[in-house]
């Protein structure tokens, strides 16, 4: 595990792209097959779930530092990373080799997986046993991967690139191979280094491309409106369908099969023809499209009753067609594509159906179009060049998205809790409320939209102006004013406010304005509408 640490912490000391894929490409190249599986597995975001409790862990460490809890406990709060904590309190421990297991894979495999099936006891002299045999850059990657909290600075495509590079293999290959569903084992690993051999998982889908946001001011430098085709921008669940050997897999862009919660769609695919790939989104449609909220109704469920179904039906609106008759059509243009599709789904009813085009004759003309979006239920338009490929991830150019501005409110901050990673310092976890009469009632959370110097000084703010304290939560006085920005508003049971903000996120920092100017929540109820 110690060269998985040793990665981890240049990861970390890096910050230019470059010296991250030159990093990885190195370990890929020279680790283990079993150690480099479970490294993808890590750095392309997938995590263990969470084996022990932190109040477990933090009593484990005061045995075994010799500390009172009271003294780790404070410490935890100050560092807000609990294996950063373990870390620092046993930094002056020089590790004991006992185990002879050293590799990541043994070290997930034997010394955290095994402990499922152990009594607390056992556990506990097990986890003790690991921290003081190891060296403290490992102490840190065991323990965050104990609690299920190990998060790495790269992005896929970042993993991508660095595999590509060490296996001598395309990107596009890479990329498809880390999708799906796969095991972190030796023969995965192998596989990613192989030579196209055409015998891919027949379930796995292809990486989705992704479009780019985009601006009214900038629509002028794209040339003639008639080399774009345009899409109106639905609010769904982007998803790719894939038919193969006679049966059919659905995929949600999270990289979820998510056949049961769509059984209409899982039977409508039926009348597709074999070795067939379709890209789209999934919306609550009875005659026209249904708020986002219904839609979530169907997520997380292991079975759809004949009730569900009925109150919240949905189709699969078809954006792009990939493979057809085995056929990679990605790197033919759109055109084309889009042609092909349009041939494919003529025949085939409901719930499947080509994303219809919206037309106009000039960017003017356009812009009016897109003034319509919110009325329609839509976040805005989708310009794609009629010449581009299929591509993976979100490169510039090809593919533009032009959403419509976000509705907004103001409103007062009541809570704040420690952010994680670089940020476990600072309070950076905010909840808000809105003004009910002479009350405030929470509405949403939100953790982005300042920058790090507001960060700082509401941090500082927030110390000096706490209320009360809850675990790591702390009330604050209602003070200070934010402008929350979101994408829509639906009835919800968990707030006591009774609504609910979609994508919420913090536009500016109101300090112009006091508590009892914050937006009322009669107004936010009129955005209902």
């Amino acid at each position: 595990m110690q060269q998985f640490a040793q990665l981890f912490q240049q990861l970390d000391e890096q910050r230019g792209t470059k010296a991250k894929v030159a990093a990885m490409t190195d370990y890929f190249a020279s680790t283990p097959a079993a150690d480099g599986a479970w490294a993808v597995y890590f750095l392309s975001g997938r995590r263990l779930k969470r084996l022990i409790g932190p109040v477990q862990l933090r009593q484990w460490l005061a045995q075994a530092s010799g500390l009172p809890l009271w003294l780790i406990e404070q410490t935890h709060e100050h560092v807000g990373d609990l294996a950063e904590t373990v870390a620092l309190v046993l930094s002056d421990q020089r590790p004991r080799r006992t185990t002879r297991a050293d590799g990541l894979a043994d070290w997930v495999e034997t010394h955290i997986l095994s402990l499922r099936g152990l009594e607390d006891e056992q556990r506990r002299k097990q986890v003790i046993n690991a921290w003081q045999s190891v060296t403290a850059g490992e102490r840190l990657i065991y323990t965050k991967l104990l609690t299920g909290a190990l998060r790495i600075g790269v992005s896929q495509t970042l993993v991508e690139r660095a595999l590509a590079k060490a296996s001598a293999q395309p990107q596009p290959v890479i990329a498809h191979r880390l999708m799906g569903h796969w095991e972190p084992n030796a023969e995965f690993f192998q596989g990613l280094f192989a030579q196209r051999s055409g015998q891919e998982d027949a379930s796995r889908p292809f990486p989705f491309f992704l479009a780019n946001p985009i601006n009214t001011d900038a629509l002028s430098t794209l040339g003639a409106i008639t080399d774009w085709q345009i899409e109106w921008k639905w609010d769904g669940i982007r998803a790719q369908l894939v038919r193969r050997a006679e049966a059919t897999y659905l995929w949600s862009r999270g990289e979820a099969m998510i056949n049961q919660q769509f059984p209409e769609i899982i039977d409508a695919a039926e009348a597709l023809p074999a070795d067939t790939i379709i890209d789209g989104e999934i919306l609550a449609w009875d005659d026209n499209v249904l708020p986002f909220a219904l839609l979530q109704r169907r997520l997380g469920r292991k079975r759809i009753d004949a009730k569900l179904l009925r109150d919240v039906p949905t189709r699969l609106l078809v954006y792009d067609l990939l493979e057809q008759d085995g056929t990679d059509l990605r790197s033919q243009p759109l055109s084309a594509r889009r042609e092909a599709l349009t041939n494919l789904l003529a025949a085939i009813d409901t719930p499947l159906m080509c994303s219809p085009l919206v037309q106009a004759q000039s960017w003017s003309a356009l812009a009016r179009h897109h003034a319509e979006s919110r009325a329609r239920g839509v976040e805005g338009l989708m310009l794609k060049s009629k010449t581009s490929v299929y591509g993976t991830g979100r490169p510039r150019g090809p593919w533009w998205k032009w959403k419509v501005s976000p509705l907004t409110l103001d409103v007062v901050l009541v809570y704040a809790q420690p952010g994680h990673g670089r940020r476990a310092n600072l309070y950076t976890d905010y909840s808000f409320a809105i003004r009910d009469g002479e009350a405030l009632v929470p509405i949403a959370k939100a953790y982005s939209g300042l920058t790090d110097t507001e960060i700082r000084r509401l941090d500082r703010w927030i110390r000096r102006h706490t209320i009360e304290r809850f675990g790591p939560v702390r009330s604050v006085e209602p003070i200070q004013v934010f402008e929350l920005a979101f994408e829509g508003i639906t009835p919800s049971r968990r707030h006591k406010s009774g609504l609910a903000l979609r994508f919420p996120r913090i536009a500016r920092w109101r300090e112009d304005l006091g508590p009892d100017d914050a937006d009322p929540l009669e107004q936010a109820q009129a955005l209902l509408s």
